[in-house]
């Protein structure tokens, strides 16, 4: 098992910043690869990016790419996700997850967080 925890999401205006926290406990952290997803009001879970096991090898869905940088601290057991020029269409409830393969897809992940809101005014 692995338990995930965000933290960090919030108000913020459209054009500012944030960075999500999950913090990662039980099964070795770095055996997972890491994927942060997010799903708005009324909306399906959506991609937003992805982290190997070691850290090196990144992806982004296209709506956020230049804007969102996602990082694993093996040490901290954490993932971040840098998010930077925040627009009203960011707003959703944020959520990490914990999986065997890079993945795109809500079904390759084994183990998720609780989710943390963010909402973007304009």
């Amino acid at each position: 098992q692995v338990q995930l925890v965000e933290s960090g999401g919030g108000l913020v205006q459209a054009g500012g910043s944030l960075t999500l926290s999950c913090a990662a406990s039980g099964r070795t952290f770095s055996n997972y690869v890491m994927g942060w997803f997010r799903q708005a009001a009324g909306k399906e879970h959506e991609f937003v990016a992805g982290i190997s096991r070691s850290g090196g090898i990144t992806n982004y869905a296209d709506s956020v790419k230049g804007r969102f940088t996602v990082s694993r601290d093996s040490a901290k057991n954490t993932v971040f996700l840098q998010m930077n020029s925040l627009k009203p269409e960011d707003t959703a409830v944020y959520y990490c997850a914990a999986g065997p393969i890079p993945s795109i897809k809500v079904s390759e992940y084994d183990y998720w967080g609780q989710g943390t809101q963010v909402t973007v005014s304009s």
